[in-house]
């Protein structure tokens, strides 16, 4: 069984290389989906009975390591040093710096990667992060998946 849980955040990032216009300081309203895999809970005393995992625990491990760091923050290429420097003149700005450019390509493969990790430390084997999902638009959007990793 799978399930799905989506989360939005605000963010502003920008491709240095880019042909066209997301070269440009620029923000996006980003949402996360989260799918993980896993057995139905039959045990009658279990709170999660009939469920995989209860969506508000899912939340939380999704805001955790994702979205509070993420919101509202300039998610830029560690490469990218004028941007850096500009934002390092900014008191107490948000700036979380990636190994390649925060393409939606790269985000849903790096948030993958985290929450493999975070869900592994609260669940074990009992459930397996399937697919993130990064939407940088309504009408873009990027998948990594667990197989392809």
């Amino acid at each position: 069984m799978r399930i799905t849980r989506r989360l939005e955040f605000d963010a502003g990032h920008r491709i240095p290389h880019h042909d066209s216009q997301c070269r440009h300081l620029h923000g996006h309203r980003y949402a996360i989906e989260v799918t993980v895999s896993g057995d139905v809970i039959a045990t009658a005393s279990d709170p999660e009975q009939g469920m995989i995992a209860d969506f508000g625990s899912i939340k939380a491990l999704m805001h955790k390591h994702i979205v509070a760091p993420w919101d509202h923050s300039f998610l830029v290429f560690g490469e990218d040093r004028a941007v850096i420097a500009f934002l390092d003149t900014l008191p107490e700005h948000r700036t979380v710096k990636f190994a390649a450019p925060p393409t939606a390509e790269h985000l849903a493969s790096t948030a993958l990667r985290l929450l493999e990790i975070a869900f592994a430390a609260k669940y074990g084997d009992r459930l397996r992060v399937e697919q993130v999902r990064i939407y940088e638009t309504p009408n873009c959007w990027a998948d990594a998946l667990r197989a392809d990793q």
